[in-house]
């Protein structure tokens, strides 16, 4: 269960937040959300596929960090086995709203990294009340998101109209002998995508898409560490 409320420096003038990564802290879930402007970043470290939305009428890019729900191959105890950390994981716990045009931070008060004095942690806050380099770049952090999100819906347009989407299904046999499946995803269609014809490759550059497209379908060879990794 989440509380989010608006941060403010009256409120939460003494609030600090554990930045160390762990499963008491959340960070046990197999996928996290991300968005075409992250794909270089992430492209290097994780499988990038395709999820349908819950209500079933788009595709979301996730970051695959498991096989399985709750399992995130990437935690090492309290450290973070990789150097790029996906966005939608770093801003924890803080989240964005709008009213209007108007963006602004909240914080979910039921997150378990959220402390209240102390030197655990880092300050929200300056002693004067300004916000800390911390908060200056959660603030970044969430812009980066808010504005990524917004140009995906465009990117996920693009591969259905050229119908770039297709379902797989990954079958391991683990060293212990272990069957494990892998389904519900969706990934670029390689062979649909390298027939496409100058005028439509050019339409996906002029937008943006094309690098985003290679992207991800680069990431695919992080299936084999992931693997690795379960082993």
């Amino acid at each position: 269960m989440t509380h989010p409320v608006l941060l403010n420096n009256r409120d939460h003038k003494d609030l600090r937040v554990l930045t160390t990564r762990g499963a008491d802290y959340g960070d046990n879930a197999m996928s996290a959300l991300t968005f075409p402007d992250e794909f270089r970043t992430l492209q290097a470290h994780y499988p990038i596929v395709f999820q349908k939305t819950q209500d079933g009428t788009g595709f979301q890019a996730l970051a695959l960090l498991g096989f399985e729900e709750g399992e995130n191959l990437f935690l090492d105890g309290e450290r973070w086995d990789a150097p790029d950390l996906p966005l939608t994981v770093e801003r924890q716990p803080f989240l964005i709203g709008v009213d209007g045009e108007q963006l602004m931070v909240h914080v979910d008060m039921a997150s378990a990294r959220l402390r209240s004095g102390g030197d655990e942690g880092e300050a929200v806050f300056l002693p004067q009340g300004g916000s800390s380099e911390y908060l200056e770049r959660i603030n970044s952090v969430l812009l980066a998101i808010h504005t990524g999100l917004q140009g995906a819906a465009a990117f996920t347009a693009a591969l259905l109209e050229y119908e770039l989407l297709e379902s797989f299904v990954v079958d391991i046999t683990l060293d212990d002998g272990s069957q494990n499946r892998l389904a519900g995803f969706y990934t670029i269609h390689e062979e649909r995508m390298a027939a496409l014809g100058a005028d439509a490759l050019a339409r996906l550059h002029r937008a943006g898409h094309l690098q985003a497209i290679y992207m991800a379908i680069a990431s695919l060879s992080n299936f084999r560490t992931l693997i690795e990794r379960k082993n």
